[in-house]
């Protein structure tokens, strides 16, 4: 698939593909009741999450050279506006975050979305 694609568009997708991915280890875990999935969901789907996380990834050499230049096109993609709740710095990376995840997701390349989940996984325990 082409890197040409608009990554706003891109991140809208991967926010919720990545949701699914939290949402379903946090079940897997053995919680049950949806205000305990919901804090603890937000931990991780939240800009400072997202940031947090994909912070991580790029400092461990996690993510692909195709990847990075999601991330990037998603962090530099000049924006009139960011969430009362965080800083544009950290909403830029969630964005580009996002952007990596829906891009995988179209390209139907849901080995690396697992990947990644498992990543995250790995990362929630020692949160």
């Amino acid at each position: 698939m082409k890197l040409d694609k608009n990554v706003l568009v891109l991140a809208y997708l991967g926010d919720s593909v990545f949701e699914i991915i939290v949402r379903k280890y946090l079940i897997d875990q053995g919680i049950n009741k949806v205000n305990t999935l919901q804090k603890e969901a937000i931990k991780y789907v939240s800009a400072k999450g997202q940031c947090s996380f994909v912070t991580k990834l790029i400092e461990e050499n996690k993510l692909s050279s195709e990847e990075l230049e999601i991330f990037y096109r998603g962090r530099n993609h000049k924006s009139n506006s960011h969430p009362k709740n965080t800083d544009i710095i950290t909403y830029k990376y969630a964005t580009g975050f996002e952007a990596i995840i829906g891009y995988l997701y179209l390209k139907n390349d849901y080995k690396r979305i697992e990947e990644i989940g498992e990543l995250l996984c790995t990362y929630m325990v020692k949160m």
